[in-house]
């Protein structure tokens, strides 16, 4: 498991490159982009792409349901179970703390 990007949900996509000034990686249409935050992805995700109503890190993994079952073992709750996205398969958990984070695998 390795810190994939940030995620930062946000209303308009346009406005929040604009706010973040950061360069572009990519984009896919009003969805999601991905910034170039020098040395970690800042990912915007457009209101279609929400999966957490808050920023949160997202882990990119080799095995998803596997992942899942190992932080949920280790006293981790699954807010969304794992779905299949445009780009990658993910899941949303929250630490023992209560902090949320999504766990990876591309496609």
């Amino acid at each position: 498991m390795k810190l994939g990007n940030v995620l930062i949900p946000v209303a308009d996509l346009d406005e929040a490159i604009a706010f973040y000034g950061l360069p572009v990686k990519f984009r896919d249409g009003d969805r999601f982009a991905a910034l170039d935050g020098g040395g970690v992805t800042v990912a915007l995700a457009g209101p279609a792409e929400h999966v957490t109503a808050s920023v949160a890190p997202s882990f990119r993994v080799g095995d998803l349901e596997q992942a899942v079952r190992e932080m949920a073992a280790r006293g981790g709750e699954v807010v969304r179970e794992p779905e299949k996205g445009p780009h990658e398969a993910r899941a949303v958990l929250r630490d023992p703390s209560g902090n949320v984070f999504v766990l990876y695998q591309p496609l």
